[in-house]
């Protein structure tokens, strides 16, 4: 079968679609109760203890999975160089999920042009530190030449699909194509607009494609007014993914 998930980035449970999440427990086991996946923010701000990490896999259902983002010290600060350090603590402490870690995501800033010294320094250190597929979000137009794609590929880094593209040729997934993940952000408004139903019915037809071929994420990041959960159950219907 296809793999598929779905979710949001982070747990929240807006009022409108509380109902549809009702029951007891915290808000991640009510939401996990629902979807199949989520995308843990946070982890760019700020570091979270590997024994965090362990209680939120443990309250999650076996197949569920969690995607975390690298720490912004080494995307926006550090900008990929000396990466050896920071990387070996979040992979400590991401460690925590034990096998509800299903991938991990590198978002880089629209300021970082590609440089492959750096690239190869950082991928190949986080490659050799965790375990599951890695994607890549990367901002700057550089990241999209062939030969970027072609290098993506070869050490089998997923570049992500974003809405709205910051840049041409980001809206498709690119680089290793063993894992697709994308990203919606909420358009017109980034973080603040729902999408329209003909964009999440065009979603869910585009889901079913990708899912055929490879393990498909897909994670709505429109929660700054709450529109990220309702849309997500939408695509979930219209997908045929029924809730768990």
């Amino acid at each position: 079968m296809p793999e598929l998930r779905l979710g949001t980035a982070g747990w929240s449970v807006p009022r409108e679609v509380a109902e549809r999440f009702a029951g007891p427990g915290t808000h991640l086991e009510r939401y996990a109760r629902t979807m199949n996946a989520v995308e843990i923010n946070s982890s760019f701000y700020r570091p979270h203890r590997r024994a965090t990490y362990a209680r939120w896999a443990a309250s999650t259902p076996p197949d569920f999975r969690f995607a975390v983002k690298t720490p912004r010290v080494l995307t926006q600060e550090q900008r990929l160089r000396e990466p050896e350090a920071g990387l070996d603590r979040f992979a400590s402490e991401v460690e925590g999920l034990g096998d509800r870690l299903g991938a991990v995501l590198v978002q880089t800033p629209p300021s970082l042009v590609f440089d492959e010294a750096d690239a190869t320094r950082f991928f190949d250190a986080a490659a050799a530190r965790l375990p599951v597929p890695i994607a890549c979000e990367p901002r700057h137009a550089s990241w999209f030449a062939p030969e970027v794609d072609a290098w993506l590929k070869d050490r089998r880094i997923a570049r992500v699909a974003a809405d709205p593209a910051p840049v041409s040729g980001a809206g498709a997934p690119g680089g290793w194509r063993g894992l697709t993940y994308i990203r919606l952000h909420g358009a017109p408004r980034i973080y603040y607009s729902a999408y329209s139903p003909e964009t999440l019915a065009a979603t869910a037809e585009r889901l079913r494609r990708e899912a055929a071929d490879a393990p498909t994420w897909c994670v709505f990041d429109n929660t700054a007014a709450g529109h990220a959960l309702p849309n997500a159950l939408t695509v979930m219907a219209a997908s045929g993914q029924e809730p768990k």
